[in-house]
């Protein structure tokens, strides 16, 4: 599975993505790999009908796929593709697709709170893992052409890292990496 050349996030794609149900699939899909809408609705605790159609609703906008090879009768396999969506920029959205990503943010930024509290309370028994978190805070002058270098070479270096299940060594753990940068909101422009 190669990954998919970038795609901006329209208004019906960032609809598919702003569902609280169809985040935490991705999240599963992410963890398992692979897996049924069944096996889905069991890990997460809701009706295989619902997965199934938040699967289908994913695969309309490339965010899933079907695994053809292990599909046997009715039973449908899944998994993610590497569809990489970038959204446009602020000023080129429409309001609908504005509150859109802003729904799709907060949801983004509420997982990965909760996942971090998830961290801390588990670490203690990840052994070596448990110091496996580089952390950097910290702050650069960039102008807005230099910015968006920076956030180019930040996802070049993400996909040097990333590879098939199939190429991953046995002892690899998903590791959750994340980007946020921001203007100073209080530094004056000129």
């Amino acid at each position: 599975m190669e990954a998919v050349a970038d795609d901006f996030l329209d208004l019906a794609m960032a609809k598919a993505l702003a569902n609280p149900l169809r985040q935490r699939i991705l999240r599963e899909l992410e963890l398992v790999g692979e897996a049924t809408s069944t096996v889905l609705a069991a890990r997460l605790g809701v009706t295989s009908g619902g997965t199934s159609y938040n699967l289908r609703v994913l695969a309309e906008h490339g965010f899933v796929e079907e695994v053809r090879e292990r599909a046997h009768g009715r039973q449908r396999w899944w998994r993610l593709t590497r569809r990489s969506v970038r959204f446009p920029v602020r000023s080129r959205q429409s309001p609908e697709l504005r509150a859109a990503i802003e729904e799709l943010n907060r949801l983004w930024l509420a997982e990965d709170a909760e996942t971090f509290a998830r961290f801390q309370d588990v670490r203690a028994r990840m052994g070596p893992w448990a110091d496996a978190v580089p952390y950097s805070r910290g702050s650069i002058r960039l102008t807005l052409d230099e910015l968006a270098a920076f956030f180019e070479d930040y996802l070049a270096l993400l996909q040097k890292y990333q590879r098939p299940a199939d190429e991953t060594p046995l002892e690899a753990r998903t590791v959750l990496t994340r980007f946020f940068a921001f203007p100073e909101p209080q530094e004056e422009t000129t």
